[in-house]
């Protein structure tokens, strides 16, 4: 049968999620997790993969088993078997035909930043910092240009593996509250760095250093060199999946899991 989870994790303990030989990866963790409830050799299949450092609220994965076992076994079950910064918070048994990276149609992240004089302590590597005020709607009014169907070449990092770069960036919401400044992001999909690299350049011109003009140029430019420097993945969460509604998958984490992150 055809497993899907979905996934919870604390990205600063990792290299990313993509298995390595090292091992120290959240594929590493979940697949050999799994394999011990399942009682054999199981390897997963995920929506996305992030970086280092980066956070998920809401990573779909999916895997293939032999075993026999309730849902919860493979919720409560493989949490035992899992660190605490990682959680299994959903399984459903889905049909053949979903798969985890290739039936999605959409995937949401969000970026959180705190704009403060003083670096974060107790919020440290679970969100972005800058130590000045930017001015948050420039920032709104700039992001007007990368929303639409976009080559994004200017926003993809060197080794992005996609076999095109344009994407549809149906969503950038730019909200602010308490000194925090949040990034919504929709699209059907992202590449390699993609997030983090708008982000730097809307940090840019929050602080006087571009222009909604220059963002337009960059966009068109389509050229990584001319663009402001990758922000850190302190910051940046993966919220949610898109599914068709035949796969009864969630696509976004619990409300009650998002309250701290609002």
């Amino acid at each position: 049968m055809r497993i899907a989870l979905g996934l919870e994790y604390d990205g600063r303990a990792f290299a990313g999620w993509q298995s390595q030989p090292h091992g120290n990866t959240v594929q590493d963790r979940l697949n050999r997790a799994i394999s011990t409830i399942a009682g054999q050799p199981t390897v997963t299949v995920a929506a996305g993969r992030t970086d280092a450092g980066v956070h998920a609220l809401q990573q779909v994965v999916h895997f293939d088993t032999e075993a026999q076992r309730p849902l919860n076994a493979w919720v409560r079950g493989v949490n035992a078997h899992l660190p605490d910064s990682v959680a299994v918070t959903w399984a459903r048994e889905v049909p053949e035909t979903f798969h985890a990276r290739f039936s999605a149609f959409s995937r949401s992240y969000r970026y959180l930043l705190l704009t403060d004089p003083v670096r974060p302590a107790l919020t440290a590597g679970r969100i972005g910092w800058y130590h000045q005020p930017l001015d948050v709607a420039a920032m709104r009014a700039a992001a007007q240009c990368l929303l639409g169907q976009h080559d994004f070449s200017s926003f993809r990092a060197s080794e992005c593996q996609a076999k095109s770069p344009l994407k549809h960036l149906q969503q950038l919401e730019i909200r602010e509250a308490d000194g925090v400044i949040s990034f919504d992001l929709l699209a059907d999909a992202f590449l390699h760095h993609m997030v983090r690299n708008l982000v730097g350049a809307l940090l840019y011109v929050g602080k006087g250093s571009l222009d909604a003009a220059g963002l337009q140029a960059l966009l068109a430019a389509r050229d990584r060199r001319l663009a402001p420097p990758t922000f850190m993945p302190d910051g940046l969460y993966l919220t949610g999946v898109g599914y068709p509604p035949e796969f009864d998958v969630p696509s976004h984490a619990a409300p009650a899991r998002l309250t701290l992150w609002r």
